[in-house]
């Protein structure tokens, strides 16, 4: 595992990430909170690209809890079925839908332990819900974040927990809020996981991956 980068080298990767994209958004797309649960739900193990496609027209006729319940599971997997694991997200997706209605008066909680109490969201999409639409500084760590944060040294761990408690620890607080969605749009864009696109990256210099491709 590389040596965790100490603070002035990690100031200045994050100051150069916010000079190249001052307001970086996730690419999920969604139209409250209530969607955007659904919509992180649906990408475990399956890409943005796949669910955006599948969830644009379902969030048209289906974007509150109780629209979700009047679709029902059948109906909705006629939305979903191109998306990995499609059946357990629908059923999923229906008892969410469900306790919300029952349980929060068809609201999306904001609080990581009612979020993480729903089926089918776990800690990642919790932390997602509460950085995207509510602003908390919380860190979705996923495979791109956990990648880079080793490659690089910006926040190594053993395990997504470690990375994401490197994250909370390491970054300067004025980066915290968007410091996931940078992660995450430089693990998929630039970071790759199989030839890392260095000779185009901005932090190269500050880098600690040993085996950079030229």
């Amino acid at each position: 595992m590389v040596k965790q980068l100490g603070y002035h080298d990690i100031r200045a990767i994050f100051t150069r990430f916010q000079e190249s994209d001052p307001e970086p958004k996730g690419e999920l797309e969604h139209v409250n909170a209530y969607t955007l649960v659904v919509a992180v739900a649906l990408s475990a193990q399956a890409t943005d690209i796949g669910v955006n496609r599948a969830t644009r027209a379902l969030f048209q006729i289906a974007d509150t809890p109780q629209k979700m319940l009047d679709l029902g599971e059948e109906g909705l997997i006629e939305h979903i079925k191109t998306i990995g694991l499609f059946r357990n997200k629908a059923k999923n997706v229906i008892k969410l839908s469900r306790i919300l209605v029952d349980d929060y008066d068809g609201e999306v909680p904001n609080s990581r332990a009612a979020l993480e109490s729903l089926p089918g969201v776990g800690r990642k999409t919790a932390n997602v819900v509460l950085n995207m639409w509510w602003g908390m500084p919380a860190q979705a760590v996923d495979t791109h974040i956990f990648r880079v944060g080793n490659r690089t040294g910006i926040c190594p761990g053993k395990d997504v927990n470690v990375v994401e408690r490197a994250i909370e620890d390491h970054i300067p607080a004025d980066f915290q809020h968007h410091a996931h969605h940078w992660l995450i749009l430089h693990g998929r864009y630039t970071c790759v996981a199989r030839k890392p696109k260095c000779n185009a990256c901005l932090i190269r210099d500050l880098c600690r991956f040993e085996d950079k491709t030229p």
